[in-house]
């Protein structure tokens, strides 16, 4: 009797203090994930965390961001998104989520030039931009809106126009309308002063955009252009014609610059079925537009160019993009059967594009030429990194040099789309409702009877 006892005693001991020692663990559990956070994204498109473009632009904004929803008390709503802005939480803390109701706070909704039922309003560095939905749940586009608030050149890009070049407004083939829009985007303004009737090049400008013209530019032109650098101005030219600088060869003179004449061959675009005539770049230069630049980028008919520092202009040059490793400058007439002639072609790696800066005042000046338009124009800017590249060059030239990264993609989509008619559309709802409703009874069903027998056994 007294074995019993004492073994009971002994288990009520031990089972005490199992329950103690667990209750302590499940405190201990409950103060560390109150205290530390941690959380992995195991999606198969990464839904929700943030891409590396932005990810780097939130490490660049220096201050607190404050994003004030303008939204009724609808608590899916607002859980929704709630759960949006916590992806830009999980990189930058000092992101701050408040929510207004508009029929309780009507006049603070007024003050704040809300005008849409639903409406975020970011604040940053005493800047505001407002976003609506869709526009405000969509990752590139609320990167974006980071990106022109930390922006801190507020000047506009201007072009040169009027003479055939690749229009930064155009809708055509060629033009780089859609690169333009991009910048837009970004919280860059477009301009396009007529320099025959302005005394000069506005020098309030960000920069301005020389895009391949195609018929002659005026004297008159060329030396507003000449004296616009003289007075440290920040140029982007895209070269299409290094035997015909249609009245340019005055600026490519200054500026030091060296056209070979010929196009670039590169035999390795074959592998990606495209026509030896697209050179392709995975090497690139030590400098700020193309550190950590790892995107491959296409150059359809590439020129090659260099350019010497001159100790009279001051210039620092860095050649940034090499094309076709495997391939050569072709002098000669290119067909289906080119091929490389070593006494008169230029074998590969083939520089296309120079950084140009020097000292010039307190912001000093920079300049970015490229032995090809095409890789910004509408055909194929969304091709690589063709734009990521372009960008970067504005924001280095703009003086931004911390908004330079590669930018936000979309994520793949990884919803599942029922045909709406036909034979695939009974054969996808038949798969959807077997996985989604029948499959799962089934397994319930299997799960009980197993059960129960092994109960009866």
């Amino acid at each position: 009797m007294k074995t019993n006892r004492k073994l009971r005693f002994q288990l009520f001991v031990q089972n005490s203090f199992f329950v103690v020692l667990f209750l302590v663990f499940i405190f201990l559990i409950g103060f560390l994930s109150h205290e530390y956070h941690a959380s992995r994204d195991v999606t198969q498109g990464s839904r929700n965390t943030l891409t590396e473009g932005s990810v780097n632009v939130l490490k660049q904004m220096n201050g607190p961001i404050t994003i004030t929803a303008y939204v009724t008390k609808d608590e899916a709503y607002r859980k929704f998104i709630h759960k949006f802005v916590e992806r830009y939480q999980r990189v930058k803390p000092d992101i701050k989520l408040e929510f207004v109701n508009p029929a309780e706070e009507p006049k603070a909704t007024q003050d704040a030039g809300v005008r849409s039922e639903i409406e975020l309003v970011v604040e940053f560095n005493k800047r505001t931009e407002h976003i609506v939905p869709p526009q405000a749940f969509i990752e590139q586009e609320v990167t974006n809106l980071l990106v022109r608030l930390s922006r801190t050149n507020q000047n506009a890009i201007m072009f040169l126009d009027g003479h055939g070049e690749r229009s930064l407004i155009g809708v055509k083939n060629h033009d780089i309308g859609d690169f333009g829009k991009h910048l837009e985007k970004k919280g860059f303004k477009l301009a396009n002063p007529d320099l025959l009737i302005a005394q000069a090049v506005p020098h309030n400008g960000a920069m301005l955009v020389i895009a391949s013209p195609q018929v002659n530019v005026t004297d008159i032109e060329v030396k507003k252009i000449k004296d616009y650098l003289d007075s440290g101005g920040n140029v982007l030219w895209l070269i299409d014609d290094e035997k015909n600088l249609h009245g340019l060869q005055p600026i490519a003179e200054y500026l030091g610059l060296e056209l070979t004449p010929g196009m670039v061959v590169d035999l390795s675009a074959k592998q990606y079925g495209a026509d030896a005539k697209i050179a392709f770049a995975n090497q690139y230069g030590v400098h700020a537009i193309t550190k950590n630049f790892m995107l491959r980028t296409l150059f359809p008919e590439a020129r090659m160019l260099t350019a010497a520092g001159t100790y009279e202009n001051g210039w620092k040059v860095s050649n940034i993009v090499e094309v076709a490793p495997n391939g050569w400058l072709e002098t000669g007439e290119i067909d289906d059967k080119v091929s490389f002639d070593n006494k008169k072609d230029i074998p590969g790696p083939i520089n296309i594009a120079v950084a140009m800066e020097r000292k010039y005042g307190e912001k000093g000046q920079r300049v970015v030429v490229v032995g090809n338009g095409n890789f910004l124009a509408n055909t194929f800017l969304g091709n690589g990194g063709n734009l990521d590249l372009g960008l970067n060059m504005v924001n280095w030239l703009a003086g931004d040099d911390r908004l330079i990264t590669i930018q936000p993609k979309p994520l793949k989509d990884v919803n599942v789309i029922i045909p709406s008619d036909g034979w695939s559309n009974l054969m996808a709802q038949a798969v959807f409702i077997g996985f989604s409703r029948i499959l799962p009874v089934t397994l319930v069903i299997i799960g009980v009877v197993i059960w129960w027998r092994r109960r009866k056994a």
